[in-house]
């Protein structure tokens, strides 16, 4: 009796009549003999029919199945080298094929097409092999972040989508009608997890996040997702090392579970397998001084007191192969809550992680501060309704500690893994400018 299979498990299956069920990506071949290239989620396998081992009846739909037709195929698995597919190495012979679906002409096909043909077909072209490794990059990108939080002590809560106040800057809100009130779709959910630090220590919040930037560079989109760790009686320093820990175990999980996936992008691995630790660090002082002297050629530079942008980030990002932590900021370009420096207060304890390669900012986080009427005073000079932020000052009148806290997005981490020249491929379905279908 046959066995229903994972092509992905199709290694185990050598010799043995098997089943499986899922779409045909394609067929190549003549007359007496076809090759069907056939993909089930896990994989891309071969299945080869002639039509003398085969009833006329199965041949004939053999011959009929058209691209993305929904089929299930029953055959004998055998090890051949030369056989393609995901995992390559084996092939099925064909003894039987049922169509559940038979597909119109499929759009998309093994011609160029433009990216806003393809955006527009997003819902389709996501069972291409590319799309298909990216995605499985990324979901893997999200387990190794989780499981790595949850085996070091940090707890997962979930922190709320609607809010009544920014958390990064009131410019990139996107308001909606809350009752007749006005709230704002989450740009972080970091305040909260301040919150929670105090009732279990350390703590992590996994979701979307959403930026009204009305961007169209390769970098941003509007919907994004984030995970964000935050950890009570931790200082600026244990923080870096807590990111640095957390990047390295990423980079090492995706290069131990998705070789195939990283093959078939064709990522030079030897990039990744690098990353580990130390990370180099510099002062945001000494990178202003890297990046005027690095950028002279390129007309790239910056004045101290500016915040980052991705020229400078990228430049900087380039000149080293480890992801880099620029840290200490001025005070004037973060965010309100920042620590600052006791002894040089136009400087905060912040850092933000830029990733090699020139793909710039993956994490920005850093120390927050204990002192209440510091943040009075950065509320107001932020021009922030004081009544939204009245519960986080009380955070720190009853029994508030040094913490820290970080956000790593999960797009730009996929793109500098997988090397994609733009960020919309690091997500099923991308949010940007001017984009909301599908």
């Amino acid at each position: 009796m046959a066995t229903i299979i994972r092509i992905e498990d199709i290694a185990q299956y050598v010799g043995q009549e098997v089943i499986i069920r899922g779409w045909l990506y394609a067929k190549t071949g003549k007359g007496k003999l076809q090759f069907l290239r056939v993909r089930d989620g896990t994989g891309i396998a071969q299945a080869v029919a002639f039509e003398r081992g085969v009833a006329p009846e199965v041949f004939e739909r053999v011959q009929e199945v058209t691209q993305e037709s929904s089929i299930v195929v029953t055959g004998t698995v055998r090890a051949d080298e030369r056989a393609p597919g995901y995992p390559g190495g084996y092939e099925v012979g064909l003894t039987g094929l049922e169509i559940i679906q038979l597909a119109e002409e499929y759009p998309i096909t093994p011609k160029e097409h433009g990216i806003e043909f393809l955006m527009l077909n997003r819902h389709l072209w996501l069972r291409s092999t590319q799309q298909w490794a990216i995605l499985r990059i990324r979901a893997t990108v999200i387990k190794a972040i989780r499981n790595w939080l949850d085996d070091h002590g940090f707890l997962l809560v979930d922190t709320p989508l609607l809010t009544p106040a920014a958390a990064e800057g009131t410019t990139t809100l996107f308001e909606v009608d809350y009752f007749g009130t006005p709230a704002y779709l989450s740009q972080s959910g970091q305040l909260y997890n301040e919150a929670t630090i105090a009732a279990f220590g350390k703590t992590y919040c996994f979701g979307p996040a959403f930026r009204a930037e009305k961007s169209k560079t390769r970098r941003h989109v509007m919907e994004l997702w984030m995970v964000e760790p935050e950890a009570a009686y931790v200082e600026l320093g244990e923080c870096i090392e807590i990111e640095e820990q957390l990047v390295s175990h990423i980079v090492s999980t995706v290069l131990a579970e998705r070789r195939t996936e990283l093959e078939i992008i064709e990522r030079d691995v030897s990039k990744l397998e690098i990353i580990r630790p130390p990370f180099p660090r510099i002062s945001y002082d000494d990178a202003v001084e890297m990046i005027n002297r690095l950028g002279k050629d390129q007309e790239i530079s910056i004045e101290w007191g500016e915040d980052l942008g991705a020229p400078q980030e990228a430049i900087l990002s380039e000149h080293f192969d480890k992801p880099l932590f620029v840290h200490h900021y001025p005070t004037e370009v973060k965010a309100f809550y920042m620590a600052q420096e006791p002894d040089r207060p136009e400087v905060c304890k912040s850092v933000d992680l830029l990733a090699p390669e020139g793909y710039g900012e993956i994490i920005g986080g850093g120390e927050r501060s204990g002192d209440p009427d510091f943040l009075e005073k950065q509320i107001e000079r932020h021009n922030l309704p004081k009544d939204a932020y009245s519960w986080y000052l009380d955070l720190r009148k009853y029994g508030g500690v040094p913490h820290s806290g970080f956000g790593l997005g999960i797009e730009r981490t996929v793109s500098w893994i997988c090397n994609l020249p733009h960020i919309r491929e690091s997500i099923a379905f991308p949010r940007m400018l001017g984009t909301i279908y599908p």
